[in-house]
């Protein structure tokens, strides 16, 4: 299976071309890394690069960006309008086929000790990689920018780095690692130069200010267009979709008295999600994303053709012959992960449809959220069908292991209890996931349309299948973990997750 991270580098450098062609130069250097894009702002002073490859080719080409970068960047003479703490300010790493989030926190923690070793940079561990819950927001750890924390670490030792010695790089400052889900760098610009207003708006549409969930932002001053901007970070866009973000920052300037003149995406973004915006703006009825034209030569060239007889076998053989082949994975877990994918995905046509009936007009905010939710309960599904796959692989890599003499045993055995204990835990959040899908089922009985009750009801069945399969995965991985103090609490939290879909009442007819 092909492995795929995507790394996303922030510099403190927007201005000297030459200084961020070095550091771009020094990173495509490692075979196997793709550069996907670059993008620099004078005004933020600040250069955002996109790699992805495989993850350990990827992690060494970070690294060696971030050592070019203290090398030519120096933070006591740097000035710009974004936030910074370090020359290499911040190393995200996206999972993004063949790999977990777990996989990419590992893979953040091994950077974040490198970087220590190679440059003597401190590092802080943020988002998904966060040793300590506050700081698993960014603007946390990056309070006071450079200047604040480079005074405050030296007195203050809540403020001290995860990785290296309590006081910060003398030019390079410190430089904060994660593992994150794709972040969509999303800028509106108002027609006004005030600060202030968009500071307020920034305010006003920030979750940890009331507002929209998986929302950051701040208001930024572009000196250089005499214009305000709304800065923003969507952690989530299929949660709070990209245009939901645009309207409300609309909506909000009109407060004010000012307008949006345009808006601008800083490195990549998902086809995803120009699909639900297209989707939402031209109020596109029964679109799918298989209309796109991209999609389907994608689809087809790789062997699952869209049209025609047997289409839709097309596209689920290949994950059946897996299942049929005689290997033990992917099995019951992976297609426990189907099932919840499948009904989450009903649960998205049924919404999606819903929504755009007039019939159902008063239910089309409820309904939107609802849509947004069962989207992100497909992605999550799909991947765990990989990742139930790939936690049985580690239980029999641990089993593999050699037993030659009695330290060798006692390693192999704390391997298997360990790989078990991941063997477990999959399908226990499948279960959970699953649960909240068949409730919120049962929610949509009452708003979606009457046409198709069948479907959601048909939705509800494989979620609650969903459910008991993967706890039959959950049961049998404990019967061989002896660490009690992680079994009892999951065997009480299967027996909470079971009850919560043991009756399902069934339409037979009239």
């Amino acid at each position: 299976m092909k492995r795929l991270v995507e790394c996303v580098p922030n510099f403190s450098e927007g201005r000297d071309t030459a200084k961020i062609d070095a550091i771009v130069a020094a990173m495509r250097e490692v075979p196997g890394v793709y550069l996907l894009d670059r993008e620099s702002d004078a005004d933020h002073n600040r250069s955002v690069v996109t790699l992805a490859g495989e993850p350990e080719a990827v992690a060494e080409a970070a690294l060696r960006g971030v050592g070019k970068a203290a090398e030519l960047i120096d933070l006591t003479q740097h000035t710009g309008a974004h936030p910074r703490m370090g020359a290499t300010d911040v190393v995200p790493f996206i999972p993004i086929e063949g790999v977990a989030i777990e996989d990419c926190v590992a893979l953040a923690k091994k950077v974040g000790r490198e970087i220590w070793e190679r440059f003597r940079i401190p590092v802080y561990f943020y988002e998904a990689a966060a040793q300590r819950p506050d700081r698993t927001n960014l603007e946390n750890i990056r309070k006071g920018q450079f200047e604040g924390l480079r005074d405050e670490v030296l007195r203050n030792p809540d403020r001290a780095p995860d990785v290296g010695e309590p006081r910060l790089h003398p030019t390079a400052g410190a430089t904060v690692v994660g593992a994150r889900k794709f972040l969509i760098a999303y800028n509106i610009n108002l027609n006004t130069p005030d600060l202030e207003v968009a500071k307020r708006i920034g305010k006003n549409i920030r979750f940890s200010n009331g507002g929209l969930r998986y929302v950051k932002a701040m208001g930024v001053d572009l000196q250089a267009r005499h214009l305000a901007q709304v800065s923003i970070n969507l952690t989530d866009f299929e949660q709070t979709p990209i245009y939901r973000v645009f309207e409300m920052v609309k909506r909000e300037a009109e407060r004010y008295g000012v307008s949006i003149v345009g808006s601008e995406i800083v490195g990549l973004i998902p086809k995803r999600a120009i699909e639900l915006t297209t989707d939402f703006y031209l109020q596109l009825e029964n679109f799918s994303p298989a209309q796109v034209f991209e999609n389907k030569l994608e689809a087809s060239l790789g062997g699952a053709a869209l049209d025609g007889p047997g289409k839709l076998a097309a596209l689920a053989q290949p994950f059946l012959d897996a299942v049929a082949a005689p290997t033990a994975a992917p099995g019951g877990g992976s297609v426990a992960a189907l099932s919840g994918a499948l009904a989450a995905s009903l649960g998205e046509m049924v919404a999606g449809l819903s929504r755009k009936k007039k019939s159902q007009a008063a239910h089309v905010d409820a309904l939107s959220a609802a849509l947004a939710e069962f989207t992100a309960a497909s992605r999550f599904f799909a991947e765990a069908i990989d990742r139930d796959a790939a936690s049985f692989d580690a239980v029999m890599a641990a089993y593999k292991l050699p037993q030659d003499t009695s330290e060798l045993k006692g390693t192999r055995e704390v391997e298997i209890q360990k790989a078990t204990q991941g063997a477990a835990q999959v399908p226990l959040e499948v279960a959970r996931r699953a649960a909240g899908i068949f409730e919120k089922l049962g929610q949509l009985e009452g708003i979606s349309s009457p046409s198709m009750l069948s479907d959601v009801r048909v939705g509800r069945l494989m979620s609650a299948a969903a459910v008991r399969g993967a706890l039959e995965n959950v049961a049998i991985n404990l019967e061989s973990i002896t660490d009690t103090a992680f079994t009892l609490p999951m065997r009480s939290e299967a027996q909470s997750l079971a009850a919560r879909v043991a009756e399902i009442p069934v339409n037979a007819g009239r």
